[in-house]
């Protein structure tokens, strides 16, 4: 009897402790952009409307015409240990024209398929890369001086 009653004690305590716990997790980040803000800077709108209406922009495009991008992001997580799982990705793109003004606006999702890096660890240059065939053929490429840097000076 007294082993029943410790069991259902103990079962009973480590209920109350685990359903007192949340688990689970779901982080927002980024800027959520609403239609009634949207709606402040419609196509044909200047660069400092956008600036003001929106605020400022997660990132911006590098190369080519400007864009500025609006990204927020859902993550979720069934434990505060684990790795976030990606659950939504929104994406307003603000494309701009040659003379500044908004030339069209693009919203992008996880189901549209566009892969977006918000965090690239390299540069992009104008240009091509060549590969090593690519230089030889093309003379920019020193096969002599490629061995000596790979085997080292030799001194």
């Amino acid at each position: 009897m007294k082993l029943l009653r410790n069991t259902t004690l103990a079962a009973g305590l480590s209920l109350a402790i685990l359903s007192g716990c949340n688990t689970g997790e779901v982080l927002h980040q980024g800027y959520v952009v609403d239609q009634e803000t949207l709606a402040l800077a419609p196509v044909g709108s200047s660069r400092e409307q956008v600036l003001l209406s929106l605020g400022t922009p997660t990132s911006t495009a590098t190369f080519g015409n400007e864009v500025f991008y609006y990204i927020s992001q859902t993550r979720s997580r069934p434990v505060a240990f684990m790795k976030p799982k990606l659950v939504e990705q929104s994406i307003l793109a603000v494309y701009f024209d040659k003379d500044g003004n908004v030339g069209r606006l693009a919203h992008y999702t996880l189901q549209d398929g566009a892969v977006f890096d918000l965090i690239s660890r390299t540069t992009p240059t104008g240009g091509a890369e060549l590969s090593f065939l690519g230089q030889l053929l093309r003379g920019g490429a020193n096969p002599g001086m490629m061995l000596k840097n790979v085997l080292g000076n030799g001194s």
